[in-house]
Formats: structure tokens, sequence, C-alpha cells
């Protein structure tokens, strides 16, 4: 009887964990249409960089670094109502500052939730950002939590003036393409939200100490560690959140570009996108989202 080794029988019946990681892989293999994605969120990556730290043209960012603020405080907002605190305002300011009033809720839960939700929210819009329909349910989902901005915020013009901005290319973007340049919009705002997320963590933290941030007021909270190491933590987590948001868009949403012009035909299609979508080449996304962050920026001081 021929002899068997441990190894070819592992070959033949692999075990759990083999065929758990042999699946694994298989399904975050990117196909060609999720290598468009990240090539894009790559190319998102870059172009932010460069154009936070540039004069006159990071001004192309203010818009969308105001709606990420719209996400911290929003986050605050809603972990206070879960709770049970009572929202008395938000509010936004020019600086890209922001602040929500509450009385009453856990400061140990509502302090952390603004950076935690907002690099949340950013990992969930880049997920989506893989796949339209899913762009088209999570600017839904956006649409809902701008009404309640709204409500806590409704004393404060700059929100306003955002928030209807940003409504207004997210209708704009769903017209494009079929809704194709929506799924762009979406997977940019997710990515710049996280960005803003790392980049005020570790400015506010660990480059320098602000007493002001969340992080400190934390840290006086609980007074067990100081406050770069909840900015350190925070900010691991973020990072955690953003590939996390890269792995679920790798997982879920395995359509090619064909098959999601298809599937978004039937959920929630333009009205007469067979003939009246606008139509959007690859090279030209760039310039409308420069040319509508640039109108918006007329109604922003």
């Amino acid at each position: 009887m021929p002899h068997v080794g441990l190894n070819t029988l592992d070959l033949v019946h692999p075990k759990a964990g083999q065929l758990f990681l042999r699946d694994f892989k298989t399904q975050v293999t990117p196909n060609e249409t999720q290598k468009n994605t990240l090539i894009v969120a790559g190319v998102y990556i870059v172009v932010i960089a460069i154009l936070w730290h540039v004069p006159y043209l990071n001004v192309i960012l203010y818009p969308f670094k105001l709606l990420t603020v719209g996400f911290h405080e929003m986050s605050h907002a809603f972990m206070g109502v879960l709770t049970c605190a009572r929202i008395h305002s938000i509010e936004l300011d020019p600086d890209e500052g922001g602040s929500t009033r509450m009385s009453g809720g856990i400061s140990s839960l509502t302090l952390p939730a603004g950076y935690l939700g907002s690099s949340l929210i950013g990992a969930c819009l880049i997920a989506c950002g893989f796949n339209t329909n899913a762009s088209k349910i999570a600017s839904i989902v956006l649409a809902v939590f701008f009404l309640f901005t709204l409500w806590w915020a409704r004393k404060n013009w700059l929100t306003w003036l955002l928030i209807f901005g940003m409504s207004g290319l997210i209708v704009l973007f769903w017209f494009v393409a079929g809704g194709i340049a929506l799924r762009y919009l979406v997977l940019f705002i997710g990515v710049m939200s996280c960005m803003y997320v790392l980049w005020d963590v570790i400015d506010d933290t660990l480059a320098r100490k602000v007493n002001t941030s969340d992080a400190s007021e934390f840290a006086r909270i609980c007074g067990c560690c100081p406050s770069r190491v909840w900015g350190f933590l925070w900010l691991v987590i973020a990072f955690v959140f953003f590939a996390f948001g890269i792995i679920v868009g790798l997982v879920a949403f395995k359509q090619n570009l064909q098959q999601q012009k298809a599937d978004a035909a039937h959920f929630l299609p333009v009205p007469g996108s067979h003939s009246g979508s606008l139509p959007l080449a690859p090279t030209s996304f760039v310039a409308w989202t420069i040319s509508f962050s640039l109108g918006i920026l007329a109604f922003v001081p």
C-alpha cells in the first residue's frame, strides 16, 4: 500500500481554515471593474493629498471638508440621541470647524463618536462606491442624515448652504451616465471623509496637542491615558475602517460595468435614461468634479 503523507491529505481534504483562506483570497481578488475603481480611489488619495497643501487650489476641497466636518458633528449628535441626550444645535463655521451642543448622554461614547463615526461613514461610502445601485442607496441614506442635520442646525446658515449644495451635486451626478457618475462621487466623498479623519486626528492629537480636541476632552474624562494615546487608538481604528470599506466593496460587489448598468436601469432609474442621461467619459470625470465643486464655492464665503 503506497504511503500517503500528511501534506498530500491536506491537498485532497483541505482543512476548514485552508478553505476559508482560499475562498477569502478569491473574494478579495478584484475583477476588471473593481481594479478600475481601486485605481480611481488611489488617484483620489493622491489628488486630495496634493490639493490639501497647495495654496489657492485647496479651495476645491473646501465644500468636501465642510461635509466631513458635518459627518463628524452628525456622529456626535446621533450617538447623543442613542444615549438619551438632548441635542440643542449643530454648527459649522467657515474655518472648517464645528460644534454639537447637547445635554445629557454618555460623554465616553459621544466624544469618540465624532472621529469614529465619520470614518465609519467614509468606509461605508467607499464600499458603496464599488456599485452603482449601492451608491444610489447610500445617497438616499445621506439625504435622511441631511434632514436630521438640517433640523439640528436650523439656525446655522452655512450648514444649509452646504447641504443644499451637496444635495444638488448628488442629484446632478445621479443623472450623468445613468448614475455611474454618482458612484464615483460617492467614492470620492468616502475617500475624502476617511482622509480628513486621519489627517485631523494626526494634526490635533499626535503632531500637536489641542486642548479643545475630542481626544483631550476624552482623556480628561477617562483620566487613564493622555490624549495622544486615545488619538493614536482612534487613528488605528480609522485605518481599519478604511481597509474594511475596501474589502467589503471587493467582496460584495462583483458585478462588472455592464451588469451594473443593466441593474441600475431597473433600480431607481433616471427618467428617460435610455436617451436622456448625460454621457460620461472617464477622462472628463475630474473636470466634472472640479467644475461643480467650484459651483458650490460660489455660495460659500
